[in-house]
């Protein structure tokens, strides 16, 4: 395990994104984290020994500062995780417009800008892994949740490019679909009939995140579906 590795994770926050920290702090690694509002990051912040960093990252300008401030500050990141996204649900006769723009900006066009930033070092430094946070609509669009539908699948296709592109020149870029809910302790979901385990435990993911960095390059996994053993797919 190198000591230098350095992780930034764009989209953080409580469970999923807390758990990569905490995962990857563990690991040796430098954790950097990014969201819109900094300060709601401060306990976590303590907790790893981090930094933290106000970002928009569907706007090119803020995402450009993001990377620059983390490479001055800790230096450039070799693994980039991408977890943001956006959500606006209902009918699609009813859907407001300019809340549609929104969820695809942050959903997808905010993966592009981290993705094209995070490349465009690693590529400089000869390698690198970008993972980027998929959801079951990645794969299939729900009633009422068209926004986020074009979100995710767009953001599917623009890993599926990457990979592409990037995998020959030593850059890992994955997808990790998240088929089911993730589990939130102050949702009441251990009394629903699947039981203690039917939602995704936020801590079991982020082991598929590092299991995913550190692949050996003779057989990278480029799209993984993580789901509960008893959800329907």
């Amino acid at each position: 395990m190198a000591q230098s590795e350095i992780a930034l994770i764009v989209g953080s926050g409580p469970g999923l994104s807390a758990s990569l920290a905490r995962l990857f702090s563990k690991q040796g690694m430098t954790v950097a984290l990014a969201a819109r509002e900094a300060k709601k990051l401060d306990g976590l912040v303590n907790e790893i020994g981090g930094r933290a960093y106000a970002c928009d990252a569907g706007e090119p300008k803020e995402v450009q500062r993001l990377f620059d401030s983390v490479q001055k500050d800790i230096g450039a990141p070799n693994l980039v995780v991408y977890n943001a996204s956006g959500r606006v649900r209902g009918p699609l006769p009813d859907l407001d417009p300019e809340e549609v723009r929104k969820t695809i900006m942050i959903t997808c066009y905010g993966g592009f800008l981290v993705g094209q930033a995070a490349a465009k070092r690693m590529l400089q430094a000869g390698g690198g892994t970008i993972l980027f946070t998929g959801a079951s609509a990645s794969v299939k669009g729900y009633a009422n949740s068209a926004a986020f539908a074009m979100g995710k699948m767009g953001l599917t296709g623009l890993v599926q490019s990457m990979a592409r592109e990037l995998q020959p020149q030593n850059i890992h870029v994955a997808q990790v679909v998240i088929d089911g809910g993730i589990h939130n302790p102050a949702r009441a979901e251990r009394n629903t009939p699947r039981g203690p385990d039917g939602t995704l435990a936020p801590d079991a993911i982020a082991e598929t995140y590092l299991h995913l960095h550190r692949q050996h390059r003779s057989s990278w996994t480029s799209h993984i579906e993580v789901r509960p053993w008893c959800e329907k797919f």
